[in-house]
């Protein structure tokens, strides 16, 4: 009995450490999807904001907001390109590694821009943008390198299969219509049924036909000879 309530009380644990542990990591989920969501939403609100302020914003404070929102937008499609490429992709690995080093670059251009936008001096502005519009350039240009070398690597193993693929394809087309040839060949048809009167004569062919009748008749009189008595005619009393 003791036995029996120690076997209860394990599994009991077992099942309330799975169900935390399963808890844990739902909760986890949940709290990563929302960060994930506010995340997005938060990159979202600031990319309007900016192209608003690019459009509306003239001179070196418009420019500004255009230069970081450029910036943004361009490492950010490069990070999705190389993050949508396979993980044992040893090329695509190193891209990885550059573009963190990148984005260090990235980060820092990005920080000096968001406060120069808050900037009341236009001289200092103006006299600072053309270092920036280099270091913005420069920076951009180098993750549309990477961000079109991912692109052209990911088409190019898509062709390659889709190449493999029409050739496996070629061949098992190929086999099938060989087997069907093969089995036409082989496949005796059927035979035929027999028209009514071909089967009337088949039947009289197989069959072993019945005698006619023959006609009757009378037995052949005995030969008489000289030498016998005429038979002596019975008496009728």
């Amino acid at each position: 009995m003791e036995a029996v309530i120690t076997v209860f009380a394990v599994l009991f644990v077992l099942l309330v450490v799975l169900g935390t542990y399963a808890t844990v990591k739902a909760v986890g989920a949940a709290k990563r999807s929302v960060d994930r969501t506010i995340a997005q939403g938060r990159r979202t609100v600031e990319d309007h904001t900016l192209r608003a302020k690019s459009l509306t914003r003239p001179g070196p404070a418009g420019e500004i907001a255009q230069l970081r929102l450029t910036l943004r937008t361009s490492m950010r499609s490069t990070q999705d390109a190389l993050n949508a490429g396979p993980a044992e992709d040893a090329s695509l690995n190193e891209s990885l590694g550059l573009f963190e080093r990148l984005s260090v670059h990235g980060r820092e251009l990005d920080v000096v821009l968001r406060h120069l936008e808050s900037e009341p001096d236009r001289a200092t502005l103006t006299a600072r943008l053309p270092e920036l519009r280099t270091r913005t350039e420069r920076i951009t240009a180098s993750a549309d390198s990477l961000r079109w070398a991912a692109r052209d690597r990911a088409s190019r193993f898509a062709e390659d299969d889709l190449d493999a693929l029409s050739s496996q394809i070629d061949i098992e087309a190929g086999a099938l219509r060989h087997w069907t040839h093969a089995t036409a060949q082989t496949t005796a048809p059927w035979p035929e049924a027999p028209a009514a009167g071909d089967e009337a004569a088949a039947r009289r062919q197989t069959w072993p036909q019945e005698p006619e009748a023959q006609a009757i008749t009378p037995p052949t009189a005995r030969p008489t000879y000289p030498w016998q008595k005429k038979p002596r005619p019975e008496s009728t009393t």
